[in-house]
Parts: C-alpha cells; structure tokens; sequence
C-alpha cells in the first residue's frame, strides 16, 4: 500500500495564534498514525518562480488514511485555532509511490 503525503506551503502572520495550532496538530496526526518528515526548516527553490513561505511535509500510512485525518473531529478543532493566524494556507494530499512487492 502507497503512503498518503500531506504537503503544506503557509505564510504564517501571527505567531502567537499560529501556537494553539502548533500545540494541537501534532497530537491529531500522530492519532491517525501520521507523522511529520519535515516543517519550518531550511529551504531553497532549485526551479521555477515558486516562492514558499513555511513549508510542512507529513506522511500518513495511505492516501485515505490522511483524507480522513484531515475531515476527522480532532483536526478540524486544530484548524480552527488556526483561523486568521495564516496570509495563506495551501495543503494538498498525494499519492506515494506503492513500494514493490
């Protein structure tokens, strides 16, 4: 089975909000079995005129694994701590490649 990556790109513009987010997500991911593989650190665009802000990168055990994560109770209290702490917020959900048998 194909891991389900989560892949986030936000501009964070209250950090003090942003926080209650930070305290909370994490523990809903980890209930679905995710785990972070990478968020906030170094990065450098090596193609293209694409200008992240704060990138985040998430892996869960299958694609529907991470879509129920993200329609699930406890991330949707997550996000509404989140409301207005962000300029923008993009998240989208890909497919992993299924590992050879």
């Amino acid at each position: 089975m194909a891991y389900g990556y989560i892949i986030v790109d936000m501009q964070i513009t209250d950090m003090e909000q942003y926080k209650q987010y930070m305290a909370s997500a994490p523990e809903s991911v980890a209930q679905a079995g995710g785990e972070y593989l990478a968020r906030g650190g170094a990065l450098e665009v090596m193609e293209g005129g694409w200008k992240p802000g704060r990138m985040a990168l998430l892996r869960f055990p299958s694609f529907t694994a991470a879509r129920d994560w993200y329609h699930g109770e406890m991330y949707a209290r997550a996000r509404a701590q989140r409301a207005g702490a962000t300029q923008f917020f993009n998240m989208v959900l890909l497919e992993g490649v299924a590992a050879p048998v």
